[in-house]
């Protein structure tokens, strides 16, 4: 008989069994509640990838205008101006031969 627990002894042991099962309840909940569900993080990589996307597109089009302004300034300024500045060089270069 001494080996067996007294009825307060069970009472006590199967209260200790049952916080540490309520503290792990508890710690778990607390887990769970840190994560996120996977629908949200399926929206928020399609979110995330949407913007990388507009991005991507913008950096394009900038490229594109870059490409366009580079065009503009070699037709309407560059062209015009060798073709105003050639024929001053020959002449004076001819006239500084003739001389």
């Amino acid at each position: 008989m001494a080996d067996e627990p007294t009825l307060g002894e069970v009472v006590r042991r199967f209260e200790d069994r049952l916080a540490d099962v309520r503290d792990d309840i508890k710690q778990l909940g607390e887990r769970i509640d840190t994560k996120v569900s996977q629908e949200v993080y399926d929206l928020r990589h399609e979110a995330l990838a949407s913007r990388v996307v507009a991005l991507e597109t913008l950096r394009e089009k900038d490229a594109e205008k870059l490409v366009a302004t580079r065009r503009w300034l070699i037709g309407a300024v560059i062209v015009p101006l060798v073709g105003i500045l050639l024929p001053v060089i020959i002449l004076l270069t001819q006239g500084a031969g003739a001389g």
